[in-house]
C-alpha cells in the first residue's frame, strides 16, 4: 500500500489541476460587457439606432455574435474592426479619425473661436467708434449728414416754390 500511495497522490494532484483549468475557460461575458461594446456600434439596418437598444432580431443576433467573440477571447477593438470590415465605418458611433473625418473634430472649435473673435471685435468697435465715423467738427457723421440733407432740401424747395 505504501508503494501505491505516491502514485495515487500523483493522480489526485494531476486530476485536481485539470479541473481548475477547465473551470477557468468557460466564463461567459455578462450583458454589461456585451452592451459596453454594442453601445459603440450602430445598427446597420436601422437609422441612427445604437446596437444595444435596437429591438430588431438582427441586432439581437449581432449582440449574440459580440458575446460569442468575447467568449472566444476577442478584444473590443477586434470586435469593432470585425463589424467595420463587414458593414463599413458607418456602424461606428464615433467616426474614425482619418482623412476628412478629422474635420468633424477640428471645424466646430475653429468656428466657435472665429465667432468669439468677431463678437469681441464688434463690441470694441461699437464701444469706441473710430475717428472716421465723426465729421470735421467732431460731431457724429450721422448728424452732419442730416444737417447737409436738410440744407439741400431747403434749397430744392426754394427752387420749386
Amino acid at each position: 500500500m505504501k508503494r501505491f500511495l505516491p502514485i495515487i497522490l500523483f493522480f489526485l494532484i494531476f486530476a485536481g489541476s485539470r479541473i481548475n483549468i477547465a473551470a477557468a475557460q468557460g466564463s461567459t461575458p455578462t450583458d454589461d460587457e456585451v452592451n459596453a461594446i454594442a453601445k459603440q456600434l450602430f445598427c446597420p439596418i436601422c437609422e441612427n439606432t445604437p446596437l444595444d437598444v435596437c429591438p430588431t432580431q438582427a441586432c439581437a443576433q449581432w449582440r449574440a455574435l459580440i458575446r460569442e467573440k468575447l467568449t472566444d477571447g476577442w478584444t473590443e477593438a477586434q470586435i469593432k474592426q470585425y463589424f467595420v470590415d463587414n458593414y463599413g465605418a458607418r456602424v461606428l458611433s464615433e467616426p474614425p479619425r482619418t482623412g476628412l473625418n478629422w474635420m468633424v473634430y477640428i471645424l466646430p472649435p475653429l468656428i466657435i473661436l472665429a465667432g468669439v473673435f468677431i463678437l469681441i471685435r464688434s463690441f470694441k468697435i461699437w464701444r469706441h467708434p473710430t475717428k472716421e465715423s465723426h465729421g470735421k467738427d467732431g460731431a457724429p457723421l450721422q448728424e452732419t449728414l442730416s444737417e447737409e440733407h436738410i440744407i439741400r432740401m431747403e434749397e430744392e424747395l426754394r427752387k420749386r416754390g
